[in-house]
């Protein structure tokens, strides 16, 4: 799994000129899935997300959590994340897996997320054509990749 993390300030998603998810101060993530993905990528994933210390505390500095400052989440499923670039122009998405692989997967990170948060998050609708808009605070974005765990 790789996802792409970013503090925003505000974020919503669109589908077909409907607002489906919004937030205010927290995180907007983007999930990518492959085939190879299991509930471990699930698990240590989640619990880094909860626990990064990317939001600023009383003097400035970030060196609290989502967990700290109780902030909301919009997952976005993004296929694309898997994208390859190594040969010609045109990306190919052959890593990312197929729906009936990556949505069980992305129902299970939604489905823990939450519960390490102890409270409901929100989503994007898998394999829609969504409209992200968001207000990047800081700006801090951070990608995590599960296979690549540095």
């Amino acid at each position: 799994m790789r996802i792409v993390i970013q503090r925003v300030s505000n974020a919503s998603v669109t589908v077909e000129s409907k607002t489906v998810a919004s937030i205010e101060h927290g995180l907007l993530i983007l999930l990518g899935i492959v085939n190879q993905d299991t509930e471990e990528d699930i698990i240590w994933l989640t619990n880094k997300v909860v626990n990064l210390r990317i939001f600023e505390d009383a003097n400035g500095l970030m060196n609290t959590s989502l967990l700290d400052t109780n902030g909301e989440v919009i997952v976005v499923s993004q296929f694309t994340l898997h994208a390859s670039t190594k040969k010609g122009n045109r990306p190919s998405y052959i890593k990312a897996a197929k729906p009936e692989v990556a949505i069980p997967l992305y129902k299970a990170f939604n489905s823990t997320l939450e519960s390490v948060l102890n409270k409901p998050i929100q989503t994007g609708v898998f394999g829609a054509d969504m409209n992200v808009q968001l207000l990047n605070s800081g700006p801090v974005t951070i990608v995590i990749d599960s296979k690549n765990r540095e």
